[in-house]
């Protein structure tokens, strides 16, 4: 896990949703995951802690690192928690972003990368940030 090689070669920045959809073994999830396979991932650091967060035990913890251990880890730079903390004061009570939603978000537009996500509605406060929903979940079960 980390930021290594050039940034240019990062095509799919993925949300917490779709990781823990791709966690719990969703089946469009995994149908998209293989169809972007040979694509480069990453992951905003943000996601990473989130995805602890939601750990109950070290069995768990030592899954999730195996899992996210091949995706390159982005980290938002000081002028996204700038702009984060601007558009935070905003967002927070319009759409009922939380601080660890705009950190995310701010990470992909700084890197000016969409951001794989299904949380669309809230995080469209956020200037410039781009969103892909990457598969349906119209057949939810």
């Amino acid at each position: 896990m980390g930021l290594s090689g050039p940034l240019l070669d990062i095509v799919i920045l993925l949300d917490s949703d779709v990781m823990i959809d791709l966690l719990r073994g969703y089946p469009p999830a995994v149908a998209w995951l293989r169809l972007v396979r040979h694509e480069p991932l990453a992951l905003p650091g943000f996601v990473v802690l989130e995805l602890l967060d939601g750990c109950s035990n070290r069995q768990e913890t030592d899954r999730l690192i195996k899992f996210v251990s091949s995706y390159r880890v982005l980290w938002p730079r000081v002028e996204d928690c700038d702009r984060g903390v601007w558009d935070f004061a905003v967002g927070r009570l319009e759409r009922k972003l939380n601080i660890l939603d705009v950190l995310i978000a701010e990470c992909a537009v700084g890197f000016d990368l969409p951001l794989h996500t299904f949380n669309v509605k809230h995080l469209a406060a956020i200037p410039g940030l781009a969103t892909v929903q990457p598969y349906s979940k119209s057949s939810r079960q």
